[in-house]
């Protein structure tokens, strides 16, 4: 006879595979649908619109293995709400879920302040809200970037503005340089320059988000 903790057990690897057969599905989706709009980068060519590789792809997962024990210490018999920020946390959201060693449940908004260009416009718009009630809720916000710091203020403002229990940050990657206002970001996986960089998740027009590093775009594609 199999034991409860078997089952329990049994039933949380189920729910990862079905969240990451659903992640899966929808980043391929994405994919799928730059390539048939021609704006996906060819990998083969992508070397001369890169200008230097800032993460490497061990990196960047060597670091989400950090982070993500440093997690389950501070979420220990806890639970935790992960909400991704679309589209450029994708990445980071699924690498990172997979490499918990615990339950969890996702959701996901898009919040946006950058128009088709290289710096952040100022004004923040809410492109898709969250599913679900996150009253009393502990979440983990995760991000791809945190550049001046605007656009996640107002975000973790308004999160916690809905009454949730408590309100942490986790982004992959942070530019101190660049910071406009003072945002407390708990785990944090590289600080870089102020450079504007593209891959693992990272866009420039849509252009560049499945590249497995995450590297500078060379001046002469948006010049």
């Amino acid at each position: 006879m199999a034991r409860a903790g078997s089952h329990l057990f049994a039933g949380w690897c189920e729910g990862r595979e079905n969240f990451g057969q659903t992640f899966a599905l929808t980043a391929g989706l994405e994919v799928a649908t730059a390539t048939s709009k021609g704006s996906a980068v060819d990998l083969a060519t992508a070397g001369s619109d890169i200008e230097r590789v800032v993460v490497t792809q061990d990196e960047i997962h060597a670091r989400l293995a950090e982070l993500a024990r440093q997690v389950e210490k501070d979420y220990e018999g806890r639970e935790i709400l992960l909400i991704g920020i679309l589209k450029g946390a994708v990445m980071t959201m699924a690498d990172f879920a997979r490499a918990l060693n615990r339950h969890i449940e996702t959701d996901w908004m898009a919040v946006s302040s950058y128009g088709s260009g290289t710096k952040s416009s100022g004004v923040v718009r809410i492109l898709k809200d969250l599913d679900r009630d996150i009253t009393n809720r502990e979440v983990l916000i995760v991000e791809d970037i945190v550049d001046t710091g605007l656009t996640l203020a107002w975000l973790k403002s308004n999160l916690e503005s809905r009454g949730t229990k408590s309100v942490e940050i986790l982004t992959m990657l942070r530019k101190p340089e660049a910071a406009k206002v003072d945002v407390d970001v708990k785990y944090v996986g590289f600080d870089i320059p102020k450079d504007f960089v593209i891959g693992y998740g990272l866009d420039y027009n849509e252009k560049y988000r499945n590249l497995d590093f995450i590297g500078v775009l060379a001046e002469h594609v948006y010049a």
